[in-house]
């Protein structure tokens, strides 16, 4: 039965009651079937409805010759619409996957377009969250990626939303035909090479001849599964609040947690809760690269074990593990003579150095441990500071990054270690503000 133009508007009117009160609707427009009846229906739907204020965005990848005369055509739908159109030219990266990479820069230009309280809205559909269910399976994804599609999510300084995931792909061919509407049919759609095509041409027509509702029945189970992660999301939290305890180090601002809580777990709820803490800060390891956490936890309390991940590094050092990423992942250059003390030194990949109280007289240097140092301590005499940094417990991944304070050859300050970062009497410390960068992938 073909859907009513005000079926589908209610539905999708619906599905974006929690976004009413968002500052601006962007659609995510490929001139496609899916995307053209959502931009259809919202524009309708701003006929009668006071909604936020709408507007298109469309992404052009140059991956195909065809595709160069997209955007005229989006700028035509959208003029009739009266909808504003942005057309956003983005450079995919060549790499083993070019579709996850074309997927990367589309969303990487939608992260960038978002602003604080705007919505991205996706025409991803039922027949779509079937596929990623089916296509997921066959990769041997967990319970996260078995759950499909999210029907909102946060992106950049806003969130995203797919208000046609109850909808059928042949709804909106319906709806599409009943009103005349034209659309662009891509090419590579067709090209079963590729694996979510091979599964929408070859696979599904199998499935829904023998289980005429196969589509909707994987829909339920991604469903069903969406609220086990929301379980385990929950036991994750709960995990990881015994395990989020303040460090002296804090100051560091790195993502940290302590190991004993967690490694008192089941093996289950450690990976369980490492990847709820992970994930919004990198791609997270398949199963068979789980075993770099099990070598991390258990190497033996003088070693500095170092697990790899996709983004960055999992450290641990101090009864704690610590994620590293960006900038404390390259190396710190030679540093030199502070020219003018009263200024902040900006430190390259390495934060930013500054005095609290007087300054001392120069001429000052900065300089980075390389081995053998030694520092004179009132009441102390000379101290190695390696020593030092021992005693206090500083992180090993810290250690080559803290900066020193040297005059005419003399080690006069580790920055921000109490004790050990000034005069008193002079009344004067070296502070140190690591550098900080995003943490997160979102």
């Amino acid at each position: 039965m073909t859907p009513s133009k005000s079926d589908l508007c209610s539905r999708l009117l619906l599905n974006l009651e929690p976004w009413r009160n968002a500052t601006a609707w962007h659609i995510a427009f490929s001139g496609g079937l899916d995307s053209t009846v959502l931009l259809h229906l919202l524009a309708t739907l701003c006929k009668t409805e006071s909604l936020p204020a709408l507007n298109a965005i469309h992404v052009h990848h140059g991956l195909q010759a065809a595709a160069d005369a997209w955007p005229e055509h989006c700028h035509s739908v959208c003029a009739a619409l009266g909808v504003p159109l942005q057309v956003v030219r983005v450079q995919v990266q060549s790499g083993a996957s070019l579709e996850r990479a074309a997927r990367e820069a589309r969303y990487q230009a939608f992260t960038e377009a978002l602003q604080c309280n705007e919505v991205l809205l996706t025409a991803q559909h039922r027949d779509d969250q079937a596929e990623t269910l089916l296509f997921r399976l066959l990769r041997g994804a967990g319970v996260r990626g078995m759950s499909g599609m999210p029907h909102q999510r946060v992106l950049g300084q806003g969130h995203l939303s797919r208000p046609l995931l109850d909808i059928t792909r042949a709804e909106l061919e319906a709806y599409a035909t009943e009103q005349g509407l034209s659309w662009i049919e891509d090419p590579s759609n067709q090209d079963r090479q590729h694996s979510r095509n091979y599964l929408r041409h070859q696979v599904f027509p199998l499935l829904t001849a023998r289980w005429p509702q196969a589509v909707t029945t994987m829909a339920r189970s991604a469903a069903h599964l969406r609220e086990a992660q929301e379980l385990l999301d929950e036991l994750a939290q709960i995990d990881l609040a015994c395990a989020g305890s303040a460090s002296e180090f804090d100051w560091l601002r790195l993502p940290s947690l302590a190991l004993a809580p967690l490694a008192a777990l089941s093996a289950a709820r450690q990976r369980n809760a490492l990847s709820h803490w992970l994930e919004p800060l990198t791609r997270l390891p398949d199963t068979d690269h789980w075993s770099g956490w099990t070598n991390l936890r258990d190497a033996t309390s003088d070693a500095s074990p170092v697990w790899r991940l996709a983004d960055g590094e999992l450290h641990r050092a101090g009864g704690r593990i610590w994620w590293l990423s960006g900038c404390w992942l390259r190396a710190v250059p030679a540093a030199g003579a502070w020219l003018n003390p009263a200024a902040p030194l900006v430190l390259a990949n390495n934060g930013v150095l500054t005095f609290d109280g007087q300054i001392p007289d120069g001429p000052l240097q900065i300089r980075y441990r390389e081995g053998g140092e030694v520092m004179t301590l009132p009441g102390r005499g000379h101290r190695d500071l390696k020593r030092l940094l021992n005693e206090r417990g500083v992180p090993s991944f810290v250690r080559g990054r803290l900066p020193l304070l040297y005059k005419d050859g003399q080690l006069l300050a580790v920055a921000n270690l109490r004790g050990l970062d000034g005069d008193e009497i002079g009344g004067w410390h070296l502070h140190w503000q690591p550098s900080i960068e995003d943490q997160g992938l979102s």
